[in-house]
């Protein structure tokens, strides 16, 4: 019958809803509310001032209007009317694009539209208008790996350092944009919101808030400038970053000798070069190399010994002997270069590279040997270090998705098998057998101690270092002028592993 009614339809009524529609939509458009009141069967008194307040409302510059359903006459339930659907794309402080309908009726064999509010949009009805609201579209969220926000006054305070960080490199992502909304309103009440600018997609980073908290526990009770940040060694991905007190971002800008820390790197390349872990060495309380003296932390004397033992005990004369003897400048920067020493990372926020100046001298060798000298490093640089033994090779430090870190060419850089099979007997023996056996770490903990003088005069002042592995994640301590890297960094280091545990 619908088939039927159809037919009869064209042979009665002139045109077609879709003639009708084209020509309503096409005066829409050019404001014609004349022309659009006369294909309208009863408009209200108030149509052409209803359809300028629904311009006026949303400030639009442009507006158009086009039927799109092809062939689109829908047969209703009454015999004499069809539906004709159109899209609306405006223009204005919020774009908008939506989809509304015109339904119609036959009058005089004419077909007429039946025009209701819901003629502009299906969701206005007698007694509702729209609204637009304009402001500033929220700045971008930053959130840590699990999705939680670390931009917000309770986040930790070191994460204010990171944000500010964050905003520094990205600054296209943070700056605030003119945004709006369209509301239904009625009754002065807001109905619902139509469209509104689309939200700017948060920034995640790789922090993850437990091991974080972790290490600001860990600080809690040191009382000198401190820091510590950890690492997941198969990704290069930032787990923390504390440092205690805020201000200066330490664990990523400060340049600090890494002192025997950077052992790490001078073992790799005597391992390299075919030194064994149970090879002796000699290992006296004082040398002197290149006409300066070095002498061993209390001036010990260990003798002969296996070079996994003087790694464990930190022999700087055996080190710094070795490293003007056996090495070179050329060859131990080689090594250096290959954990990341003098790359110029990109995490994601401001962070300094590691520096090897090539040494002048052999004593400038030897003090560079072990960690002091004109060699500096930041803890970030140092965690790398570490990370670099646990997982095989070197990784650039991350903060944020690989697909986000600005500019970074930077690839991972394998270490050699035998350094990294010997570096994970050498490591572990620091904690069970060295110089932090006396601290009470996890089993599975390999690090390095590092005690790193600076200023002058017979007992200068030292920084206090530990850095160090265990499963899949990375870690560098620093107390400024803390002392010996046994007795203050390696028991923040042990309270950081030990809760995470």
């Amino acid at each position: 019958m619908v088939a039927a009614a159809g037919t009869f339809w064209a042979l009665r009524t002139t045109g077609s809803p879709e003639q009708v529609a084209d020509k309503y939509l096409r005066a829409w458009e050019a404001q014609d509310y004349v022309a659009m009141r006369e294909l309208v069967a009863d408009p209200p008194a108030d149509f052409e001032r209803l359809h300028r307040r629904f311009r006026t409302d949303l400030k639009l510059d442009q507006a158009s209007f086009t039927r799109h359903v092809p062939n689109g006459v829908f047969a209703s339930d009454a015999a004499s009317t069809g539906v004709v659907s159109f899209k609306a794309v405006l223009t204005g402080p919020q774009d908008w694009t939506y989809s509304g309908k015109l339904d119609f009726v036959e009058r005089d064999r004419t077909w007429k539209i039946d025009w209701t509010a819901a003629a502009i949009h299906p969701r206005l009805a007698k007694g509702r208008s729209v609204r637009l609201v304009e402001g500033k579209v929220p700045v971008t969220q930053v959130l840590a790996a699990d999705g939680s926000r670390i931009d917000t006054p309770e986040a930790p305070g070191s994460m204010a350092q990171l944000v500010e960080g964050l905003k520094q490199t990205y600054p296209d992502r943070f700056a605030e944009y003119a945004g709006a909304r369209i509301d239904l309103v009625e009754g002065g009440k807001v109905v619902e919101t139509l469209v509104k600018a689309p939200e700017k997609e948060p920034l995640r980073t790789t922090i993850d808030l437990k091991v974080h908290q972790a290490g600001a526990d860990a600080l809690r009770d040191v009382r000198k400038p401190a820091s510590l940040v950890a690492t997941r060694p198969s990704t290069g991905e930032i787990l923390a970053v504390v440092n205690k007190p805020g201000g200066f971002n330490r664990a990523l800008l400060g340049k600090y000798p890494p002192g025997s820390t950077f052992k790490v790197v001078t073992a790799s390349a005597l391992v390299a070069d075919g030194m064994k872990p149970a090879e002796r060495v000699a290992c006296p309380a004082e040398q002197n190399i290149g006409g300066f003296p070095f002498h061993n932390a209390g001036f010990k004397d260990y003798g002969t010994l296996a070079f996994r033992d003087a790694f464990a005990h930190s022999c700087n004369t055996t080190f710094g002997a070795m490293g003007v003897a056996d090495l070179g400048k050329e060859r131990l920067a080689k090594v250096a270069e290959s954990f990341g020493f003098g790359a110029e990372i990109a995490p994601g926020v401001p962070a300094v590279r590691a520096d090897f100046p090539t040494p002048k001298d052999d004593t400038d060798l030897a003090s560079a040997a072990i960690g002091q000298g004109r060699v500096l490093a930041s803890p970030l640089n140092m965690a790398s270090v570490a990370a670099a033994i646990a997982y095989g090779a070197w990784q650039p430090p991350r903060l944020v998705p690989e697909e986000v870190v600005p500019d970074n060419t930077l690839r991972p850089r394998r270490l050699e098998d035998a350094v990294v099979k010997a570096l994970r007997e050498l490591m572990p023996a620091v904690v069970t057998d060295g110089t932090a056996h006396g601290v009470s770490f996890p089993a599975g903990t390999a690090g390095k101690t590092g005690t790193a003088e600076y200023g002058s005069g017979k007992e200068p002042p030292a920084h206090s270092w530990f850095i160090g592995y265990r499963g899949d994640l990375a870690f560098a301590v620093i107390v400024e002028g803390g002392g010996a890297g046994s007795a203050v960094a390696a028991p923040v280091a042990a309270r950081f592993l030990a809760e995470l545990a």
